[in-house]
Formats: structure tokens, sequence, C-alpha cells
């Protein structure tokens, strides 16, 4: 496949996660992973010194749609709601084998809370790994590895 075209196809899957992110949407995050899925949230801190402690670490799609549940049914109500916005930027890409890819990308995630208050809550770099098997494209792995140790807010919704 020509780079443009997997290029594209990142792209694609890029907007579908954050749109589904920023609208809340956690149906439609669960449907950007394939069957084989893990979503891991780490401070660069933790990666640095080899500590596996996460903020969030789904290591199956089992437990990526547990999360869902648990944002839109166990724990709705008993948190103080936030509006994200993320803001992705592509930095390297590659085929690694028929169907996969991995690709790196920078991101910030800036959120708004109740009375209008906005800040920064998270930055740092996107790993991901991506099947492009029956030409639609879901992340096999994303790690969200944060610049920072702590956030402004304790997160509700993945990165």
């Amino acid at each position: 496949m020509p780079d443009h075209d997997i290029l594209q196809r990142l792209n694609a899957l890029q907007t579908r996660y954050i749109n589904a992110l920023d609208r809340r949407d956690m149906t439609a995050w669960v449907a950007c992973f394939d069957a084989d899925a893990s979503y891991i949230c780490i401070a660069a801190e933790n990666v640095e010194q080899d500590l596996p402690l996460a903020l969030m670490m789904d290591d199956s799609l089992a437990r990526i749609h547990d999360r869902a549940n648990y944002i839109t049914q166990v724990w709705a109500g008993t948190f103080e709601d936030y509006q994200t916005r993320h803001f992705i930027q592509p930095l390297s890409f590659r085929q690694t084998g028929p169907g996969l890819a991995e690709a790196e990308s920078n991101f910030m995630v800036a959120y708004t809370q109740e009375g209008g208050k906005s800040g920064v809550l998270a930055a740092g770099i996107y790993q991901d790994v991506v099947s492009m098997e029956d030409g639609q494209p879901k992340f096999r792995s994303r790690r969200a590895v944060l610049d920072t140790v702590a956030t402004p807010r304790y997160l509700v919704y993945p990165i």
C-alpha cells in the first residue's frame, strides 16, 4: 500500500478517535480499537524508569469496553464533567507488515470545566500500532505517554 494511502487511513482513524472523545461518545471510541486491542495512558517518567504503573491500563478489548461502561453507566452523575478538545500533530509512521503500521503523534488535550474555565489537561505522545485489515484502520495498541506525572484534575475520559 502506498505511503499516502497509509497516512490518509491513519489520519482518518485519528479523526474518528478524537471526535469520539470530544463528543463523549464512548461507543464510537471503543469502535476505534480492533479485537486484540490495548489502551495505556502512562507518565513519561514511569516509561523512562521502566515502571509499569499507568493512569489507565486496558490490556484487552474487554477492558476497553469496561472503561466505556464505567464512564457512561457506573460513574454517570458522580463526577464533575468536563469538555475536552484534542489536538494532534502526526510525527512518523511506517508499515511494519501486511495490514500493520506503527505511528507516533504529539498530542495536547485542553479541557473546559463547568463554569467555562479552560486549561491544558495533558500533553505527550501517542505511540500506536494500527491494523488495517478490511480497509478499516483500528488501533491494535494505543499508548498515550504523558509529559507530566500529574494532570491538573482527575482523568475520567481516556486521553
